[in-house]
C-alpha cells in the first residue's frame, strides 16, 4: 500500500524535551550516556540527542524503571523499542560525522528512534505499518515538539518514492534481503543502515555513489522482522 500524498506534520513549536516532562534521575541518564561512550559511540551530536530524549516516556509506566538500561523493551503489537546502544549506533553510522538533511525511517514503532533522528536531521519521514503504533508515536512526537517529523501509516518496505531521494535511510526491522525499492530511493552519496537476515541477523551499511552501490556487513543484531502491507491492530 502506497503512502498517502500528504504526511501528518507535528505542528507544535520545537523546544527542549527536558521541559515539562517527568524525568527519571539525571544520574540514571548519565549512566546511559557513559555506557554509550564506552560502547564506542563517539559522535557528540548523537550523544546530545540521546541525552535530550527522555526514553522513559516511550515505554509503559511499569517498565519505566528499566528505560535507561541497555535492553530492548516491549511496546505492544509484537514490537519493541530498541536498546539505546543500537539507536545511537545506527544514528552515528548514518551521520558519519556530517549533518543530515532528509532522512527516511522504516518502522516508527513508538517513535523513540524517530525523535532521536529529529534532533540530528533537518527532515524525518517515518513510516509505520501498525496503525495503533502510529497514533502512539504521534502523541510522543507531539509531546517532544518534533516539528520536523512527517509520519504516515504505510507499508515501509516500499519506501516513500514521491518524497525521495533521501540522504539517509534507516530500517528498524530485519529484512530477508535489502529491498531494491529502498536502494533506489537513496540519493547519490547517501547511506542506509538495515538489519538483514532471518535466523541470524547482521546490521548492514549500504552506500550509494556515482559508481554504484556498496554493501558492508557490520555486526550481529536482533530485530523484529520487516513485514509488508499494513495492519489496523
Amino acid at each position: 500500500m502506497a503512502a498517502s500524498p500528504e504526511l501528518s506534520i507535528m505542528a507544535i513549536p520545537r523546544t527542549s524535551s527536558k521541559t515539562g516532562i517527568g524525568m527519571t534521575s539525571s544520574r540514571t541518564r548519565e549512566r546511559m550516556l557513559t555506557r554509550l561512550r564506552e560502547q564506542g559511540i563517539t559522535d557528540e551530536v548523537v550523544i546530545a540527542a540521546m541525552a535530550d530524549i527522555p526514553r522513559h516516556i516511550f515505554v509503559d509506566e511499569a517498565l519505566s524503571i528499566r528505560a535507561y538500561e541497555d535492553v530492548s523493551l516491549p511496546i505492544g503489537y509484537g514490537q519493541t523499542i530498541s536498546q539505546p546502544y543500537i539507536v545511537a549506533k545506527m544514528t552515528q553510522i548514518l551521520r558519519n560525522g556530517k549533518p543530515l538533511n532528509k532522512v527516511l525511517e522504516i518502522g516508527t514503532g513508538c517513535g523513540y528512534q524517530t525523535s532521536v533522528l529529529s534532533r540530528v536531521s533537518s527532515e524525518v519521514y517515518s513510516l509505520e505499518r501498525i496503525r495503533p503504533l502510529v497514533m502512539k508515536a504521534r502523541n510522543h512526537l507531539r509531546t517532544l515538539k518534533c516539528t520536523n517529523v512527517k509520519l504516515d501509516h504505510a507499508d515501509g518496505s516500499l519506501g516513500l518514492k514521491s518524497y525521495g531521494p533521501f540522504d539517509a535511510i534507516m530500517v528498524t526491522a530485519a529484512a530477508s534481503h535489502v529491498p531494491q525499492e529502498l536502494v533506489e530511493q537513496l540519493a547519490v552519496g547517501g547511506r542506509m543502515v538495515i538489519p538483514v537476515g532471518t535466523t541470524e541477523q547482521v546490521l548492514h551499511l549500504i552506500e550509494r555513489s556515482a559508481q554504484g552501490v556498496q554493501q558492508i556487513a557490520l555486526e550481529p543484531v536482533k530485530f523484529v522482522p520487516l513485514l509488508g502491507g499494513t495492519a489496523l491492530s
